[in-house]
């Protein structure tokens, strides 16, 4: 990978999470100016995020690596770097200012007020981000020196860095799955309390060998083979009708293999049944989540946990509550009356009370809102935080790959590339196909 490739990787993901924010944030606003009403724990949410990552974290590594490099190299970059800069400066106060107004709009007679003041907050940051993209991103690449980017990518990769690190980007998964949590569900989830993500060498976990699988005379899988190792976040991505599905339903052993061989923790599980599965630890969360419309969704999360009994069940309820605390205050409704983002933290939640230590997760992502998607991949980094080990399919390669520790490409029921997540995200084959690039 070419040097500054992991560091515009970042800066890049960073702006399309700003702007995911930066719409809702509009949508939001619309609202309000509708129905004049407040939700201030929403925005607090929003701002203490805002405040923490964009204002805190983000600017601050460009400003003390980027922009410096940048002022060395390229004399015509520093007018831009100065506006730039100017606004990482200001960002600060421009929150203050938002925070104020939404204290004032207590009184629904400023509720327009603050409702314009967001509109144009949205619209700065989006401005901002455009002027990075378009202008100084190629500025950089044209001037800085291969020490330059080696640089600036090891400060952007610093694990143990207190503001740019791990722990620092665990937090600031949680402050994104407070304000999803919070959102209204036309851009979230509609819950009323925050909700909070839980915290917590690299043997195979899982080995495919060979594995074919087919609907009558037509063969969907041509002799995958494929490893997921403990620990891992693994992404098989590729086209509708790859095979994608069909592999995991044949991992989880509601589709027959025809041939090859599935070992699992140790043990060859290629002919046995799929409840006896579910208890050695592999659980799916379906593609169109398929919860259980008419039952309730407490009772949904209890067939979750069908194999297994005591009260290690109720703990682990609190604990999927705690996570998704919309799931608990509408426990008692029909499942089919929740939202589809709800129905996908349902379906997410359901698969975590079987206790996996293989997660299968099928399409994620599919037909929520941008926020909801980035909150569903925001929840995925946090379960490997935990130790669950996950393989993830997923059309929207670019999201699943850059999280994921390895993974593998496939077409027409065939393994066609395989890397890690970094070096499939940057393969021209793969960015031509999947990322439009």
């Amino acid at each position: 990978m070419s040097a500054g490739m992991e560091a515009i990787r970042i800066i890049r993901e960073e702006h399309g999470n700003m702007l995911r924010l930066a719409g809702a944030i509009e949508l939001v606003a619309d609202g309000l100016a509708r129905e004049q009403k407040v939700d201030t724990e929403f925005f607090n949410s929003v701002f203490d995020y805002i405040e923490q990552f964009v204002d805190r974290s983000h600017h601050a590594k460009e400003d003390d690596f980027l922009f410096r490099a940048l002022r060395q190299r390229s004399a015509e970059a520093g007018t831009l770097i100065d506006r730039l800069d100017a606004e990482h400066r200001e960002a600060p106060d421009d929150l203050a200012d938002l925070r104020a107004k939404l204290g004032a709009a207590a009184n629904p007679a400023a509720v327009h007020i603050f409702a314009a003041a967001l509109k144009s907050y949205a619209a700065a940051q989006k401005q901002h981000i455009l002027i990075e993209e378009r202008d100084l991103l190629p500025l950089a690449r044209a001037a800085l020196t291969a020490e330059d980017w080696r640089e600036i990518d090891a400060a952007f990769l610093a694990n143990d860095d207190p503001l740019f690190g791990s722990q620092a980007r665990a937090e600031y998964r949680a402050l994104f799955h407070r304000l999803v949590n919070q959102a209204p569900e036309s851009i979230g989830l509609g819950g009323h309390s925050a909700g909070e993500l839980p915290t917590g060498a690299s043997e195979v976990l899982l080995r495919v060998q060979g594995l074919e699988s087919a609907y009558g005379r037509i063969k969907a899988l041509n002799g995958i083979n494929l490893e997921v190792r403990r620990g891992e976040i693994v992404a098989l991505v590729g086209a509708n009708g790859a095979g994608k599905t069909t592999f995991l339903r044949t991992l989880s052993g509601v589709q027959p293999a025809c041939a090859g061989r599935i070992a699992f923790d140790g043990q060859d599980i290629t002919s046995l049944r799929p409840d006896r599965r579910v208890r050695l630890g592999i659980c799916q969360c379906p593609e169109g989540r398929q919860v259980f419309g008419p039952l309730s969704i407490a009772d949904n999360l209890q067939l979750g946990a069908y194999t297994r009994s005591g009260d290690q069940v109720s703990q682990d309820l609190a604990k999927i509550y705690a996570m998704f605390p919309v799931l608990k205050e509408k426990r008692d409704l029909p499942a089919g009356t929740l939202s589809g983002g709800q129905q996908q933290m349902l379906a997410i939640g359901r698969a975590l009370m079987g206790r996996p230590k293989l997660l299968l997760l099928d399409e994620p992502s599919m037909g929520l809102a941008p926020l909801l998607v980035q909150e569903v991949f925001n929840i995925v980094q946090t379960l490997k935080a935990q130790g669950i080990t996950i393989l993830l399919v997923e059309q929207n390669a670019f999201a699943a790959l850059a999280i994921a520790d390895r993974g593998y490409v496939m077409e027409t029921g065939n393994i066609t590339l395989t890397g890690t997540g970094q070096q499939l995200l940057a393969n021209d084959d793969v960015r031509a196909a999947y990322l439009g690039m």
